[in-house]
C-alpha cells in the first residue's frame, strides 16, 4: 500500500467505526476487549488520532505529552468527537511527504510510519467496534496483509518483547488470499523475513483472519494449523499487544 492509500484507509475505517459506535451505543461492551465499553474504544482511538495529528503537523523532536494524560470528553459526545478527528489525521498525513523525519517510537522516524500505523490500529479497532454492533466486516485484504507485515516488523520495537525470548523454533505464516507469506525465527528473540520456509508450525488462513488472531481478537480455531500448534499458540498469547 502507499501513503495515500493508508489516508484513506483511516477515513474509510473511521468512519465505520463511528457508525458501528452508533449501532452498538456508547455504553455497550466490546467483546475483543473486555475491559472496555465503545465509549472507552471511541476515547482511546480518537486521543491517538489526535497525538498523532500533532506529532506530523509539528514534528517534535519527542513528544512533551502521551496520548493517555489527555483527557476525552464526556460519554454522550464521544462519537461526534472521534469522527471530528478522523480528517484532521488523514490530511495531514496526506500533505506530508511520507520521508519526513518526526518522532516516533521506533527505529522509524518518518511520517510515512505514523500513516501506516494509524490505517492498521484503525482498522482493528473499527472491527472491534463492529463486533460490539454484532455484525463485524473482516479487514480488507490489502490492508490485512499489510498489518500482519507491520505487525510481525514491529516485535522487536514492542515494549513486551522480552517476552518472545524463552521461545524457540520457527514459525510460517502463510495467507490464503492474497500473497503474504513470513518466516519468524525464534531464539533468545524473533527475526522476521518474508519467505516461502518451512516451520516447526504453520498457520494459514485468509489474511484478515491471520490479522485478528495475531492481535488477539480471534479464536485460533480460525486458521488452519501444521505442526507444533502449541508453539504458535504460545507465540499468540506473548506477543498480544
Amino acid at each position: 500500500m502507499d501513503h495515500l492509500q493508508y489516508s484513506e484507509a483511516i477515513r474509510r475505517d473511521g468512519a465505520a467505526l463511528a457508525t458501528a459506535a452508533g449501532h452498538a451505543g456508547v455504553d455497550g461492551r466490546v467483546p475483543s476487549c473486555p475491559e472496555w465499553t465503545v465509549a472507552d474504544l471511541l476515547g482511546h482511538v480518537g486521543r491517538i488520532h489526535r497525538w498523532v495529528t500533532a506529532i506530523v503537523e509539528q514534528r517534535p523532536g519527542a513528544t512533551e505529552h502521551h496520548w493517555s494524560e489527555s483527557e476525552p470528553p464526556a460519554v454522550e459526545k464521544r462519537i461526534e468527537w472521534f469522527s471530528q478527528g478522523l480528517d484532521p489525521l488523514a490530511d495531514a498525513l496526506a500533505a506530508a511527504d511520507p520521508a519526513t523525519e518526526v518522532w516516533s517510537w521506533t527505529d522509524d522516524h518518518s511520517v510515512g510510519f505514523w500513516a501506516r500505523r494509524q490505517a492498521n490500529e484503525t482498522a482493528v479497532h473499527r472491527w472491534d467496534a463492529e463486533l460490539a454492533a454484532g455484525h463485524p466486516e473482516p479487514i480488507a485484504v490489502d490492508l490485512a496483509v499489510d498489518g500482519i507485515d507491520e505487525r510481525l516488523l514491529l516485535l522487536g520495537s514492542w515494549r513486551g518483547a522480552e517476552q518472545l525470548r524463552s521461545l524457540h523454533g520457527m514459525i510460517h505464516v502463510h495467507c490464503t488470499d492474497a500473497d503474504g507469506e513470513w518466516l519468524l525465527r525464534l531464539d533468545e528473540g524473533v527475526e522476521v523475513t518474508r519467505e516461502h520456509a518451512k516451520g516447526d508450525v504453520a498457520a494459514r488462513g485468509p489474511a484478515s483472519d491471520l490479522l485478528l488472531v495475531l492481535y488477539g481478537r480471534a479464536e485460533l480455531s480460525t486458521l488452519e494449523l501444521f505442526g507444533d500448534a502449541a508453539l504458535f499458540e504460545d507465540f499468540v498469547a506473548r506477543s498480544r499487544w
